[in-house]
């Protein structure tokens, strides 16, 4: 089989109604605008990393003290899903002996929510991820250095140690901080993309919103 590794991302990529988890809980929580925009032009500036960046705006999630529930209520008024195909198109990929990974800038509560078995069903996964206390409070962070242009090392990282090379990965994405990751990958396929730069270095494009689409290119 020519390809042996498919990396997944996960928002708009394996959840669907959703472009940025970030975003979402943001505007959900009514986190002031401002101090978010400031924050996110200081990272694209190269004044602040984007652990910075992150561990910024979950502070101001901390200060308006947010809970357990106010996440999986934020989650459930958003109507957010899993994407149409999803489970059938691990379950294929799985079958056929393909390693499965996760590097996202999404947090782990999205798919704790949505697919609790995702740890179990993925070789690896990078993600953000937050940790609540026996009250809801959250109590530690651990936001992934994986997102942006460093999604490509990740994949290279998972790819030296499987002792796999890069032609023989896939990955798909739908945005702009997918871009690095899709010029490293043997296939990339951007998924219901929703950036133009993303489109113009994948291989392929598939805009109808059913993960199944993937597997004849794959298997």
């Amino acid at each position: 089989m020519k390809y042996k590794l498919v990396c997944f991302d996960v928002d708009g990529t394996l959840i669907d109604n959703v472009e940025y988890s970030w975003q979402l809980f943001h505007d959900y929580f009514r986190i002031d605008a401002e101090k978010r925009e400031q924050a996110k032009k200081k990272f694209y500036n190269g004044e602040i990393s984007y652990l910075e960046w992150a561990e910024h705006d979950i502070n101001m999630w901390i200060e308006a003290g947010v809970k357990k529930e106010d996440f999986l209520k934020a989650m459930k008024d958003s109507k957010i899903r899993l994407m149409e195909g999803a489970l059938e198109t691990i379950a294929k990929l799985k079958k056929k002996g393909l390693k499965l990974v996760i590097i996202s800038g999404s947090i782990n509560i999205m798919l704790d929510f949505l697919l609790p078995d995702y740890k179990e069903l993925f070789d690896d996964v990078f993600l953000s991820r937050i940790y609540f206390d026996s009250k809801g409070n959250i109590n530690k962070v651990e936001a992934t250095k994986y997102d942006m242009s460093e999604k490509a090392n990740a994949l290279k990282k998972i790819a030296k140690r499987e002792k796999l090379k890069l032609s023989e990965c896939v990955f798909i994405g739908d945005h702009h901080n997918d871009i690095e990751i899709s010029k490293q990958a043997g296939l990339a396929i951007a998924f219901d993309a929703k950036d133009e730069g993303l489109k113009k270095v994948s291989d392929l494009i598939i805009d109808k919103k059913d993960l199944k689409e993937i597997l004849k290119y794959i298997i």
